[in-house]
């Protein structure tokens, strides 16, 4: 794709397709924001943002009208991406261990997103070596200990309650793990429940969080 088929995509059929990308990106924003623990990277929305950018800052945009309209679109896409990116990246430290020591975790990364976590966490241990760690016996340095049936690593409260509204209906009811709650969820309905009684639904599209 090139700037003269993204101009063309404008005057034709685009605006509904740049509608749903901003409207993918903004309920992974907020998604990210509500929801807990780390929500899988959007990679296919993110490359086409990027394609368009990409494409969009080569072209003098006094040249087309047009183009100043995708610029100005482009610039709350931005805002979006750098929201979004904050607030992983205030997630990934505070569950750096557990995002890495966790493979299912791991996959839900960028691999920017990865990397840094990485690093994050070796720079973690490597402060708490050499500022106490090193002074304790061997066998209490690990930062990942599970003695006695606690563990050390922080994890996400999946049971955190979050406000969800259903896009159309759900198929199967919703069940409260530890409860003798369950119940239907209709399209347009509104609840507030625990974030691991909706997250398959939520990540299947079939509900969103406001």
């Amino acid at each position: 794709m090139n700037i003269d088929d993204i101009l063309a995509e404008v005057s034709g059929n685009a605006l509904s397709l740049e509608t749903r990308d901003l409207q993918d990106l903004t309920r992974a924003w907020v998604t990210e924001r509500s929801a807990p623990e780390l929500i899988p990277w959007p990679s296919d929305l993110m490359e086409r943002i990027e394609v368009v950018e990409e494409q969009v800052g080569n072209t003098e945009p006094k040249t087309n009208f047009r183009l100043i309209i995708i610029q100005t679109e482009l610039e709350r896409f931005k805002f979006l991406v750098r929201s979004l990116l904050r607030t992983r990246i205030a997630k990934i430290d505070k569950y750096a261990l557990y995002l890495l020591t966790k493979p299912a975790q791991s996959a839900r990364l960028s691999p920017s997103e990865l990397q840094y976590a990485r690093s994050h966490q070796a720079m973690l241990e490597a402060h708490y070596r050499s500022s106490f760690l090193s002074q304790f016996p061997v066998s209490l340095q690990r930062l990942d200990d599970t003695a006695g049936g606690i563990s050390m690593i922080e994890q996400p409260d999946v049971d955190k309650a979050v406000f969800v509204r259903a896009l159309r209906d759900v198929e199967e009811p919703i069940v409260v793990d530890g409860t003798d709650i369950d119940f239907e969820m209709r399209r347009g309905d509104v609840y507030v429940v625990r974030w691991s009684a909706v997250r398959d639904v939520v990540m299947n599209g079939v509900a969103e969080l406001i």
